[in-house]
């Protein structure tokens, strides 16, 4: 039995608020054991390093699982898996506060790890299911993100400024997440479209668009990483770029950071506008990655020029930061639609190959020099780009087939 109209868009708003809540709560769940470093070091009676190599344990987390709690989540429930998400991320909080073992917090990091996949295979297949295959409210996951990222920092401070217990920021963030979790219980979610014996003999059926399929892909898997990796890329470097290859002083270097921050926030209320009017997901993707590697190569050209590297990094910012890669995943979502969280675990795994991969990379190429290893980012937006310009036509391509049919 179907909800009257009134209730269905209360239960819709109720719906999406507490899934963007969990974003806010996992932004806060990204960068709160870096922010704790040091009260976490003395807690635990260790270096600094081996509290860096707990952290690692959140991209560990992230690799084993989203292959795994995509696929479930389409044969299971979105709902289910949101609240898996909520509830290891609830344990994640309380854990480290409680632990003093080292073995404990990594696991502990883990399934900080876990909860990112599990709560990207229940949402973004959701969100893009409540609104018929439209990827626009996927965009403001990424402004959640950035509200919890930069909320947390100043809980931090106000806690040290005060000489206040470091775990009241983990105390928070596990208030936050029960009370998302009692909201969360009384809503209803959308019904999984599953697949049909009839759409999937019509799939089978045209090789020639199978194999286009299977290439298109191909292609979007690359873009998960490639969308990932510029990200993290520009965000590790930027500021020992600015300091070692540009002159710039402490403060100016971390401020490109900041505006580039700006520039991505800026960039979500954008796309999602855009997006909301209807503008082509294809057409956003090829303009927004080309804009990126016009604002990478200023900044690696006009070195000299404060003022235009600082626009620059702004527009990177609001270009490759600023839900062009959720973009991407609904495009990928949409070729496979009764598919879509196995899609999007497939499609973050990429992601989080890159997360793994480009610290790798970079600490090779800056034996040689840190504009190299910076420069390198160059050569990951254009094989996005380039990735995006190939699916278009492939795009293309069928229509013109489609038509001639």
């Amino acid at each position: 039995m179907e909800m009257p109209i009134a209730e269905s868009q209360i239960n819709k708003r109720r719906l999406s608020l507490s899934l963007y809540m969990n974003y806010l709560i996992h932004g806060f769940g990204i960068i709160i054991l870096a922010q704790n470093m040091v009260a976490l070091g003395s807690t635990w009676q260790v270096p600094i390093k081996t509290v860096s190599f707990v952290i690692s344990g959140i991209g560990i987390g992230r690799l084993v699982a989203y292959l795994i709690t995509g696929t479930l989540a389409d044969m299971l429930s979105r709902k289910l898996f949101v609240f898996i998400g909520m509830a290891c991320y609830l344990i994640f909080a309380l854990g480290m506060v409680i632990t003093h073992s080292i073995p404990v917090a990594y696991g502990l990091a883990i399934l900080a790890g876990i909860a990112n996949s599990a709560l990207d295979a229940g949402t973004y297949t959701t969100l893009v299911e409540m609104n018929n295959g439209k990827g626009y409210d996927t965009i403001l996951i990424k402004g959640f993100v950035s509200i919890g990222e930069f909320i947390l920092p100043l809980i931090v401070a106000a806690l040290s400024a005060n000489n206040l217990w470091f775990g009241w920021s983990f105390i928070v963030m596990a208030v936050l997440t029960i009370a998302n979790m009692i909201n969360m219980s009384t809503v209803k979610f959308p019904k999984i479209q599953r697949v049909t014996l009839r759409h999937h003999q019509q799939t089978v059926s045209q090789s020639k668009k199978s194999l286009r399929k299977i290439f298109a892909t191909i292609l979007l898997l690359g873009y998960g990483y490639t969308s990932m990796a510029v990200m993290i890329w520009f965000t590790q470097w930027i500021t020992l770029f600015a300091q070692k290859s540009l002159g710039y002083g402490n403060l100016t270097a971390h401020t490109l950071l900041s505006l580039y921050s700006v520039g991505s926030i800026i960039g979500v209320i954008t796309l999602f506008i855009l997006l909301k009017r209807n503008i082509n997901e294809m057409t956003l993707l090829i303009s927004l990655n080309l804009v990126a590697v016009i604002a990478l190569l200023i900044i690696l050209i006009e070195g000299n020029n404060i003022n235009l590297v600082s626009i620059a990094s702004l527009v990177f910012g609001f270009s490759a930061a600023g839900g062009i890669m959720q973009t991407g995943l609904t495009v990928f979502m949409n070729l496979y639609p009764h598919h879509r969280g196995m899609v999007t675990g497939a499609f973050y795994f990429f992601g989080s190959i890159a997360s793994f991969t480009v610290p790798l990379i970079t600490g090779i190429l800056s034996t040689h020099s840190i504009q190299l290893a910076f420069a390198g980012d160059l050569a990951v937006a254009l094989s996005g780009t380039v990735l995006m310009v190939v699916l278009a036509l492939l795009n293309v391509k069928e229509k013109i087939n489609n038509g001639t049919n």
